[in-house]
Order: C-alpha cells, then structure tokens, then sequence
C-alpha cells in the first residue's frame, strides 16, 4: 500500500469517526422520532466504512488513524455548546448538515493531494462523499 493511499483510508476513518461522534453527541437531544432514525441509520452506514477504511490498514499491517482526545472534545463540546440554548429539529438538523459539508471538503482535498492512490482506496473515499451528500439533502428537510 503506498503512502497516498494510506492517507485516503486514514481519512475515510478520521471523517468517519468525526461523523459518528456528531451523531451520538446530538442524538440524545433529539426529539423527533424521524430524525432520530434517521440519524442512526447515517451512523451504521459511517461506521461500515470506518470499519473497512481500518481493516484495509490493518490488513496492510498499517497503524490504523488514532483519534486525538483534545479534538474530540472540542467537537463535543462545540456541538454541546451551540445545543444549550437551542435544542429544535430544525437546529440540530443544521448542525449536522454543517459536519456534513466540512466532512465533503475535507474527504475532497485529501482526495485532490492524493491522486496517485490506487482505485479501491479512492472509490471508498467517493462512497463516504456520496453518503455525506446525500445526509445533507436529507436532513435539509428538517430545517
């Protein structure tokens, strides 16, 4: 595996991470049931491509992304604090959708610095895109 395309399966696992941690750090401040599965549905399809992101590292005996505590906390605690006061569907909703379109833009540019990166690694990569576009136009009909 060469280094490009560690650094995609690195990233699909780092986004995919971050993605999960959002929903689970917001899932217990939602109330509508909708969105609630709605929700969880999106994280079981992160988690499937975290899980092969991680298995096609280790299966090349390569160090698998180590999720860094300071900016886990700082994602939980930037989601906790734009929910203290406001705790809508419509809001919650929203921020979800802005953790979608800095996961797109940050999958994009890994992408784009990493073009040598074989196909199996890139089309993983455009499949957590694809998932994250599509949660965006879906939870758009909460705002």
């Amino acid at each position: 595996m060469t280094s490009q395309e560690v650094k995609v399966y690195r990233e699909i696992q780092r986004n995919a991470d971050a993605a999960m941690k959002a929903i689970d750090t917001i899932a217990d401040k939602v109330e509508d049931e909708e969105l609630s599965l709605q929700i969880s549905r999106q994280s079981l399809k992160y988690s499937e491509l975290h899980n092969e992101a991680v298995k096609q590292l280790i299966n090349d005996r390569t160090r698998p992304y180590q999720s860094n505590h300071l900016s886990d906390a700082l994602l939980k605690t930037g989601i906790r604090y734009n929910t203290m006061l406001n705790t809508s569907t419509s809001h919650l909703a929203e921020l979800l959708i802005k953790e979608g379109n800095h996961g797109i833009l940050e999958m994009e540019k890994v992408l784009k610095s990493n073009r040598g990166a074989d196909e199996k690694s890139t089309s993983l990569a455009r499949q957590l895109i694809e998932l994250e576009e599509s949660n965006v136009r879906s939870l758009k009909d909460y705002l």
